[in-house]
């Protein structure tokens, strides 16, 4: 019984940030017994609730969520992390009797459990902070460009302005001697999961825009700022932080440092939230093996779950 639901398929809900996950996700939660493992690399943070549109009390009460509020936002969280976690929690659901359902837009956790997991290196604190006194000093252009040198694959696929992505780069070639893009080519630790991916993609940008405008100020209007005041007053965060670098958050401290004024800060935010849209779409193309439904449709969520139903069917 274990090995057979160990090699049953994981169905799987993405697409780019709001996009409508997690209406569909819990719309799928009334019609059959399932729980959700979140596939959200922002939703692993504790504190971090209205700036990552965070399943709320009630929704988390109509249906079990899995791998959110699970580490402090001064502490890393990686995809080889999520990977194991996110099996065992396959294993514990369906120990249980009940499906488990990965729900979130992070791809590089999707990579991981659709590729297996390379042998990376872990996080290395005092050379991260090498980097970033490098970045402040050189400009992250300066290390784009040394990226581009030593692992023009991972260059070509990370865009100049995604630090994060620059910083992790850097750090596996200087901690392993080898490129990212060398590591992801190279045989996996684990094996990877069966996944039945539905993918809510946009057939129209303008209106995942627009949605994402409107989902920023109903932030706003929850009290985000509040909320970025809170984490500040902390003490023990800063913006280097994978956690501080979250959209929203990275703009929403540079506001609070007197950077830009609060109309400012919403346009920035705004702009990076469409930037990592782009980014999850160009991801999501690239895996040929997934059942698109269009969000801009009125039914997108109706649609989502029709397809994740089907996946249930015998047979699928």
């Amino acid at each position: 019984m274990a090995s057979q639901q160990a090699a049953a398929p994981v169905r799987v809900l993405t697409g780019p940030t709001a996009s409508g996950k997690t209406a569909a996700a819990l719309l799928l939660a009334r019609r059959m017994d399932l729980e959700i493992i979140s596939m959200d690399s922002a939703l692993v943070y504790r504190g971090m609730d209205i700036g990552t549109a965070k399943p709320d009390a009630e929704e988390r009460r109509l249906v079990p969520h899995h791998l959110i509020d699970i580490v402090e936002p001064t502490q890393n969280f990686s995809a080889a992390q999520f990977a194991v976690q996110a099996a065992r929690c396959i294993e514990q659901v369906r120990a249980r009797g009940r499906e488990p359902l990965l729900v979130g837009g992070t791809l590089l956790y999707l990579r991981a459990l659709q590729q297996g997991l390379s042998d990376l290196p872990g996080a290395d604190d005092a050379l991260r902070e090498r980097l970033r006194r490098r970045a402040a000093h050189e400009g992250w252009a300066a290390l784009h460009a040394e990226l581009a040198r030593v692992d023009p694959a991972s260059a070509a696929r990370i865009e100049p302005g995604d630090t994060q992505r620059i910083q992790r780069a850097l750090e596996v070639w200087e901690l392993s001697g080898r490129p990212l893009s060398r590591h992801f080519d190279s045989a996996p630790q684990r094996p990877a999961l069966q996944l039945h991916v539905v993918s809510l993609e946009p057939s129209d940008r303008a209106w995942l825009h627009a949605r994402i405008a409107r989902r920023f100020q109903d932030m706003l209007r929850a009290g985000f700022v509040d909320e970025l005041r809170a984490l500040r007053a902390r003490g023990d965060l800063h913006a280097g932080l994978p956690s501080m670098r979250c959209v929203g958050y990275r703009q929403g401290w540079d506001y609070l440092e007197g950077l830009y004024d609060e109309a400012a800060f919403e346009a920035r935010a705004v702009a990076a939230t469409r930037q990592l849209a782009k980014r999850q779409l160009t991801w999501l193309r690239a895996m040929p093996q997934r059942l698109t439904v269009d969000c801009c449709a009125a039914d997108s969520a109706q649609q989502a779950v029709h397809a994740l139903l089907r996946a249930w069917a015998p047979g699928s």
